[in-house]
Parts: C-alpha cells; sequence; structure tokens
C-alpha cells in the first residue's frame, strides 16, 4: 500500500476491497480469522470480515499494555468548568474498564445486551463505553443533558437492561442535573432497565432509588476485573440515535470488525497520526465524532486522546483551545467550525495564539458542518500549519472526503473537502440517477457497498434503513447532501439538499451565498436559507452575526452583502434580504438549525430539535424574520 496516491488508494479500495481491507485488517488482533473480507451475497446489507472474532476494548486497551505501551498516557482529562486535570495510563485505564465491566455483568449485563450511557465528557463516559465493548454489550450513548421525553424514545427503542449516568453535567456555568431528566425518562418508558449506575458528581449529587440506583464508586470498588469477551466481526458494538424533529430516532448500528479496522487505518492514513502521538476531537462522546475519534480511533491507534470538559470560548477566555494544544503537546486536533468562527469573533487579530508555542501542533482537521473559505483562510494564516476540511456523517462514522495527510497531501482548495477518501465512491447524480458532469450541482450519492466501519443497518429496523438510505437511487447510499465534482476530483459540499434552492426555475446553492457573505470583514458566521415565494417559488434569505464590536451601521452592512452575493453569483440568486442577529440557532454539535429558519420565516410548525445548545436563540431569529416581514402570512 506504501507510495501509492491518495487517488491510486481510492482505485484499489474499489476495485479490489478485499485486498486494500484485508491489508488493513492485519493491523488488528484476531482470535479468529475471518473467512471473508467483504461478503456481497445478501445486498443491500453487506457484510465485512464475517466469521471473525475480535474484542475491541482488547484492541483499544489490552494490546497495548501486553506490547509495552502500559506506561504511556492513554487518556487526559481536561475540565476548566471544574478545574480538574487528570491523567490516566494504558494499564490505568485498562485496570479502570476492567473493573467496570465486571460492575455491568454483576448487574446481570451480557452479550448482545444493551447499555444506554447518559453522560457528561468525564472519563468515566469513555469507560462505560469501553466497558460494554469488553464484555460484548450494546452501548447506546445519549448526549447528557438531553431532555426526558428525548432519553425515554431512545430507552423505548434499545431496552437497555441498564443505564448509566451521572448525577450532573456543567455547560458553563450552568449544572444541569441529570438523575431527575433519567426519572422522568424510565417513567415515561414502558421498558424499565433493571438498574441504573449513577456517577456522583460534587456539583449535585442525586437521590438513589433504593432497589434500581447504584453508587458508581461503592460498585466499582466492590466488583472484579473481567476479561473481554469474544465477539464476531459483525455482531454489532453501538447503537447511536440520530435526532429526529419528529417519532422515533433512527438507530445507527455499528459492527465491531469493520469498524475497529476502518478506524485504526483512519488515523494514521488520514490524520497522520502515529501510536504515542496526542490527539484531541474537542468534541462530545454523546456525538459521532466522540464515539470515533475521542474513544476508539485514537485508542486503537495507541494515542493519547484527551476528553475536555469546556467550550471554545468563555472557559475561560478564546484563549481555551490553544492552551490544551500546548500545555498536552497535541499533535492533530479536531473540531467543529463553528468552534473557530466563535474564537474568530472574539479574538479576531489571535492574540491569545501568541501565548502558546503549540510547538508539536502540525493540523486541524474540520468537520461537523461546512467550513466557509473565509474562516479556513483565517485560522489557516492565524496557525500556519494545513487546516483540513473533511467530511462525514454519523451514519458513516469516519470520512467520506478529505486530504489524507497519511497518504498523500494534496493541495487545499477552500470550501472543499478534497478528495473521495479510499473506500467511497462518492459519485453526484442528477434526479434520474445519471451522472452530473463535472462543476454541475446534485445529488451526493456512494456507490455501495460502503466500505467497513459505516452503518450497517438501522436497530431492528432494515426496512427504515433501505427507505432512507438506499432507495432513491438502486446501488447508492444517498448522503442528502448537494454539491458537485470538480475536474479534479475534488468533492463540493453545498450544504444538505434542502439547501438547494429553486428561484425562479434556477436550481442555487445556498452555501455558495454564505461564502460570499462570509467574505465582507465584518461577518463572523451567517445562514441563508430558501424561503416561500409565491412569485419565483423560492428565494434566499440571510441571517448574519457580526464580529465584536463592529460599529458600522447595519442598514450599510447588508446592502453590501446584498452586492457581494450579487457580484459573485449574480443577479440570477435574487439575494436581497438579511438581517443581522446576535446569535444563530445551533445543535449542540454545532450545525445551524436552517430547517427550523426556514419552518418560522415561512410560518410551519416550528418542532424544536432536541439537540438545539440554546432555544432563546429561536426568539432571537423569530423576532428578525418579524422585522423583514416573515412569515408573510402573519
Amino acid at each position: 500500500m506504501e507510495n501509492l496516491s491518495q487517488a491510486q488508494s481510492l482505485e484499489m479500495s474499489i476495485n479490489d476491497p478485499d485486498a486494500f481491507w484485508g491489508d488493513a485488517a492485519r493491523l488488528i488482533h484476531w482470535y479468529r480469522p475471518y473467512d471473508s473480507v467483504l461478503n456481497s451475497s445478501n445486498k443491500p446489507f453487506y457484510r465485512w470480515f464475517e466469521g471473525g472474532v475480535l474484542n475491541t476494548c482488547y484492541n483499544a486497551l489490552d494490546l497495548h499494555v501486553e506490547q509495552g505501551r502500559g506506561e504511556q498516557t492513554a487518556l487526559i482529562y481536561d475540565s476548566p468548568v471544574t478545574d480538574t486535570k487528570k491523567q490516566y495510563t494504558y494499564t490505568e485505564l485498562t485496570e479502570y474498564t476492567a473493573k467496570f465491566a465486571g460492575v455491568l455483568s454483576d448487574l446481570g449485563v451480557t452479550k448482545g445486551d444493551r447499555v444506554v450511557i447518559y453522560m457528561p465528557m468525564i472519563p468515566e463516559a469513555v469507560v462505560a463505553m469501553l466497558a460494554c465493548a469488553r464484555i460484548g454489550a450494546i452501548h447506546s450513548v445519549v448526549f447528557g443533558g438531553f431532555a426526558g421525553e428525548e432519553l425515554a424514545k431512545r430507552i423505548i427503542d434499545a431496552k437497555p437492561k441498564v443505564v448509566v449516568s451521572a448525577s450532573c453535567g456543567i455547560e458553563g456555568k450552568r449544572i444541569i442535573e441529570y438523575k431527575p431528566l433519567l426519572d422522568e425518562a424510565i417513567k415515561i418508558s414502558p421498558h424499565k432497565p433493571q438498574s441504573c449506575v449513577i456517577y456522583q458528581r460534587p456539583q449535585a449529587t442525586s437521590e438513589l432509588i433504593d432497589g434500581r440506583d447504584y453508587d458508581w464508586q461503592t460498585v466499582h470498588e466492590k466488583s472484579q476485573a473481567v476479561d473481554p469477551v469474544p465477539v464476531k466481526a459483525t455482531d454489532p458494538l453501538y447503537i447511536l440515535y440520530t435526532s429526529g424533529t419528529t417519532g422515533t430516532p433512527k438507530g445507527v448500528l455499528r459492527d465491531n470488525g469493520g469498524h475497529a479496522v476502518a478506524l485504526k487505518w483512519s488515523m494514521e492514513s488520514i490524520y497522520g497520526l502515529k501510536p504515542g502521538e496526542v490527539f484531541w476531537a474537542a468534541s462530545d462522546v454523546g456525538w459521532v465524532v466522540g464515539h470515533s475519534y475521542i474513544v476508539y480511533a485514537p485508542l486503537l491507534n495507541g494515542s493519547t486522546t484527551i476528553v475536555y470538559e469546556g467550550k471554545p470560548v468563555g472557559t475561560p477566555d478564546a484563549g481555551a483551545f490553544w492552551r490544551v494544544i500546548d500545555e498536552y503537546d497535541v499533535s492533530v486536533m479536531f473540531t467543529a467550525p463553528t468552534a473557530i468562527r466563535a474564537i474568530k469573533r472574539e479574538d479576531f487579530n489571535g492574540e491569545f495564539v501568541k501565548k502558546y508555542p503549540m510547538k508539536k501542533f502540525r493540523a486541524l482537521f474540520l468537520a461537523g458542518e461546512r467550513c466557509d473559505p473565509d474562516t479556513l483562510e483565517w485560522v489557516s494564516n492565524l496557525l500556519h500549519i494545513p487546516v483540513i476540511d473533511h467530511w462525514w456523517q454519523t451514519e458513516t462514522g469516519w470520512a467520506i472526503a478529505a486530504n489524507c495527510l497519511g497518504i498523500e497531501q494534496l493541495p487545499i482548495k477552500s470550501g472543499s473537502p478534497t478528495q473521495a477518501v479510499p473506500g467511497y465512491k462518492v459519485e453526484v447524480l442528477d434526479e434520474q440517477g445519471d451522472q452530473k458532469p463535472a462543476g454541475e450541482l446534485g445529488s451526493i450519492a456512494i456507490k455501495l457497498p460502503l466500505p467497513p466501519g459505516t452503518l450497517t443497518t438501522l436497530w431492528q429496523n432494515d426496512d427504515r434503513y433501505v427507505s432512507s438510505y438506499l432507495s432513491d437511487y438502486e446501488g447508492y447510499y444517498l448522503t442528502g447532501d448537494a454539491g458537485y465534482i470538480d475536474s479534479d476530483g475534488y468533492i463540493w459540499v453545498m450544504g444538505r439538499t434542502d439547501d438547494v434552492i429553486n428561484v425562479a426555475g434556477h436550481r442555487l446553492s445556498t452555501g455558495r451565498m454564505e461564502e460570499c457573505i462570509s467574505e465582507h470583514p465584518h461577518v463572523a458566521e451567517c445562514a441563508v436559507v430558501g424561503v416561500a415565494d409565491k412569485l419565483k417559488g423560492q428565494s434566499p434569505l440571510g441571517l448574519v452575526v457580526l464580529k465584536s464590536g463592529v460599529e458600522q451601521d447595519h442598514e450599510e452592512i447588508v446592502k453590501e452583502l446584498v452586492q457581494l452575493v450579487r457580484s459573485k453569483v449574480g443577479a440570477v440568486a435574487a439575494f436581497k434580504q438579511a438581517a443581522i442577529v446576535s446569535t444563530l440557532p445551533k445543535t449542540r454539535s454545532g450545525k445551524v438549525l436552517r430547517g427550523t429558519i426556514r419552518n418560522i420565516a415561512d410560518g410551519d410548525e416550528v418542532m424544536v430539535p432536541p439537540t438545539i445548545d440554546d432555544r432563546s436563540s429561536l426568539d432571537v431569529v423569530t423576532k428578525a424574520l418579524a422585522t423583514l416581514g416573515y412569515p408573510q402570512d402573519a
């Protein structure tokens, strides 16, 4: 595999997946070798490494201890909100995990049982996940602080034998008590877990229900360490629910074998990270980034991972990220563009960067939502290292398109996540399913089979898996994103399919308009949505957040933005309306809720997503849209 370009690696992975992924699988410890690399006999339900037997926790922890990495730091916990710092070696993390696996075993959890984990960003969240993997249980992590009703939906669907939680989480300066939310969820759910294990934090302690609830520290002290349980490569590792605004969330199902192979391969091939180096994904274990790149991939790789309980700004300042990178010798970091925009807004001149040498920091990866070129260029100029925008989804579990630093560092094109990652045959299709020519906008789809590590189906719902992802184009997985591929093979993701609007018969990308607006020197971030227009079908409408300290008249700025879009996209865009707002509604992972903004503007029913970060942002948007006359029928 060595000395192949990214394009050559991609070609090999598509044309000879057995050879490509068979080579990658040699880096994983197998109790029993697999019978086949790829089994395509039951399309569209492809299976990777069928017949193989392994244990993901063993590969992530015990194996490194046996290979001499026991004294290396495996996990760093840094919590500015509690003023706590702690580190665990591979030996210590293995022992902690093995004993908590004993706790779960004592509570009757066996291979195939489900465990819901409802935890803040503390080391115990990682331990709980790895402990489930150790005994072959299927974990389902729910973002800490989700409302009781949303937690209940996941309990109802997963039917866990045990729930692992904590007394509270901390969001900035707010303490969010988890136990009342958990109690409410269990009350709502017709399925009742047999037991709950509660990690008591000093910031808020919980009353335990006798006979159901157990104190983490007490049961952990009494438990005995258990050995890893061998599982099939095709056995489920975890369920991760994608947050729907209505109905039952979709339970993305990940297997053990393909997941371990793909994630270990990705650390060195995509991120260029060697065992022993420090990797930091500034996310949350409740999201897919946390699953893949806080917990599993760095530990499978023998690297050091960081659990950070804080924010990019405000805990205590806009230098928080740079402090962590410098203090722990981070080599590669992964965060969301929205975090960088928050730092940019507070510290545009980069004064905080000057305080921290960050001597080992060599690459920053961005994902979670599309990164506008202005933000990418700003942070690139600030850090003087490669800043890599890459694209993937909860469903895929790892990158679809990226500049693979461990294979071949390609030229960066601002606004593009570069080329398809080996394993993914990405195509842009029209409404009939035919390939669009280079440069033409269409639906981005991935030709089946999806590579290892991606979703195998939805939890106990094969039909919904097919109807949600595989039914639009036969033989393809529909990403739900729109964009194009240029003549160099670079993928341009211009937003969700819903964000391609039809203005008087012209299909236009709101992402392109956001790019233009972001070029204005006073703009920190923005969102453009297509709203209903009786004459043109749809028309674009912008919401804009300005950088701190801007004194220019807002009406003048809006005029300049309209002219900027007109000059870059053309009069055909019909971009004429924008409002200046103090904040945009976002999920806790940083995605702007464009669909919710569109619903408010169109006067449709607004289903507030459970993942929303700050509900008051909806009031800000509603008032701003009202000044522009939306909803029009109001």
